[in-house]
């Protein structure tokens, strides 16, 4: 019989005891903005194959590392003027910078998959980052969910995929963002984005002037997020869906397609940032037996909608 999660709530007391069984060696799962996060002590190569096993996530896919502000960033990275300026605008918030690494930075390396950079993020939630101080290390926070599976928003996600397999749940509440951090490779002098997320195309630029587009290797990623399949549901997913095929579910942006089987608006108004916010949950919905795929309606490439049509072409990609 699988063992229960122990779900509580982020009283200070929960919130201290999470701190000490990550300092323990063991996996927490904790609210951010974005999703909730499986972390584990990011400078213990121990805890970290256990978030790499725990996940099914290969091992050469990097980690984010999380901390609280940007002075102990800058204890783990070299920070460049171009990062300076993105942290300043940025942080705390939904964006992750890959940077190289300081020669004497405590992160292990297979949370790094062997190479020369850290992906590292200040997160903007209370939970979050009362945790990061009270751990008092950096802390290495992927998805709390199965590799490649739909990425989670509530506590009971977490509960759903990851029974048995870590120590304790702070549930905070669904997640206001719904999306992922935003990752930008700032390690030269213009930025180069490798996921969009949470921190638009559009912010960025105002900030960082032309942003480089990566084309990445799904088979030697750079940062997280950037595998070809990922953040999918067990049924097949039809993306630009004009018209809804027999025994299809239909996720729908704006008035929705007649004849679905079961229909679940991202948003009637045509809303992104509500879209953005329901678009895991309501994936996770829709992935129920009996169905033969979910049709996916268009939804626009502009702001949050890049970070919406790229979770949802990772989730229509061959498995």
């Amino acid at each position: 019989m699988t063992e229960a999660i122990r779900i509580l709530p982020t009283t200070d007391a929960a919130i201290d005891e999470a701190a000490a069984l990550l300092r323990a060696g063991r996996l927490v799962a904790f609210p951010t903005e974005t999703v909730y996060g499986l972390g584990g002590d990011a400078t213990d190569d121990r805890a970290v194959a256990a978030i790499f096993a725990a996940k099914g996530r290969p091992s050469f896919n990097p980690l984010i590392s999380h901390i609280p502000d940007v002075a102990r960033a800058r204890e783990l990275a070299l920070f460049t003027p171009l990062a300076e300026k993105l942290a300043a605008a940025f942080w705390p918030g939904p964006l992750t910078m890959v940077l190289k690494r300081q020669p004497d930075c405590p992160v292990s390396h297979l949370a790094c998959a062997g190479l020369e950079t850290i992906a590292l993020r200040v997160p903007a939630h209370p939970v979050a980052k009362r945790l990061l101080e009270a751990t008092g290390r950096p802390v290495v926070a992927p998805s709390a969910n199965p590799s490649g599976r739909v990425s989670p928003t509530t506590a009971k996600h977490v509960a759903e995929g990851l029974a048995g397999r870590l120590a304790l749940v702070l549930d905070g509440g669904p997640c206001a963002i719904g999306l992922e951090s935003t990752v930008v490779d700032a390690t030269g002098e213009r930025a180069v984005l490798l996921r969009p997320g949470g921190v638009t195309l559009e912010a960025l630029e105002q900030v960082a002037g032309p942003v480089i587009t990566s084309e990445s290797d799904p088979d030697a990623p750079t940062s997280p997020g950037q595998l070809a399949s990922h953040y999918a549901p067990a049924l097949p997913v039809r993306l630009n869906a004009t018209d809804v095929k027999p025994g299809e579910a239909l996720l729908a942006f704006g008035p929705a397609l007649p004849g679905a089987a079961v229909t679940l608006n991202l948003s009637e108004t045509g809303n992104l940032e509500e879209a953005a916010a329901n678009l895991f949950a309501l994936l996770r919905a829709l992935d129920r037996p009996g169905l033969a795929g979910i049709a996916v309606m268009r939804v626009p490439e502009a702001g949050l909608g890049l970070a919406i049509n790229d979770r949802l072409r990772r989730a229509a990609a061959p498995r």
